[in-house]
């Protein structure tokens, strides 16, 4: 079922690019896989997955030892401070930088472990009260205040659009980040680039795609619901 699924995600995401007139590598396919068992990850993994998303560090941190060493893990969840010390090494990026505080302390154990991360600064684009994020009028000073950290490389920006049962409702949202990325591109902000749009979920990553997103996160879409103990 799993591989079926990709393979539907798959042919969504071909038809989204022929439409918005882009070529598929320009997007990546990140698999949530929060709460799922390593069983299904592995099924994935076997129909060539390789991008995994987790929101929460102490289940990368759990699953990463046993699940083959290719995988590129990402942390798209909200990250307490407290927890970045266990993350340092075991993700190829942080998606949910939403604060000064947050980057100072990836920078901080980064340049104690001797790396440097790449990170993307997360903005609530929606306003909404329920999701994390800086506000979009506060995302270029965030970006211009983290730049100068040490251990940490801001590559993009990621967003997480609000339910919807209507995609194209979500299009302003993922049209308001794209272009937020390419004014603070035009900033020419050392230790900056805006080459990674994170943004799209199982409901709405066609509108995302069609916008400008270059990594997308499907869970649902792949595995189905969510489980919870």
């Amino acid at each position: 079922m799993i591989k079926e699924n990709i393979e539907n995600v798959e042919e969504r995401i071909q038809s989204a690019c022929r439409r918005a007139g882009r070529d598929r590598s320009e997007v990546h396919l990140i698999c949530v896989t929060k709460t799922k068992p390593e069983e299904m990850l592995r099924e994935a993994y076997e129909a060539g997955q390789r991008d995994f998303g987790e929101n929460k560090v102490q289940e990368i941190c759990r699953k990463k030892p046993s699940l083959p060493g290719d995988i590129r893990w990402h942390m798209i969840g909200h990250l307490q401070r407290n927890k970045v010390r266990q993350l340092v090494g075991q993700t190829v990026m942080i998606h949910s930088v939403d604060s000064l505080r947050l980057a100072e302390t990836i920078s901080s154990e980064a340049v104690k472990a001797g790396v440097v991360i790449p990170v993307l600064i997360e903005v609530n684009m929606a306003g909404e009260e329920s999701k994390f994020g800086v506000p979009s009028n506060e995302a270029l000073q965030l970006v211009r205040d983290a730049s100068v950290l040490e251990g940490i490389k801001i590559e993009g920006l990621m967003t997480i659009a609000p339910y919807t049962e209507t995609p194209e409702s979500n299009r302003p949202y993922f049209a308001g980040l794209r272009e937020l990325a390419v004014d603070i591109g035009q900033k020419c902000i050392d230790n900056v680039s805006m080459g990674v749009l994170s943004m799209g979920m199982t409901g709405d990553f066609e509108v995302a795609i069609e916008e400008g997103a270059t990594h997308i996160r499907v869970g649902t879409g792949i595995f189905g619901e969510r489980i919870y103990t």
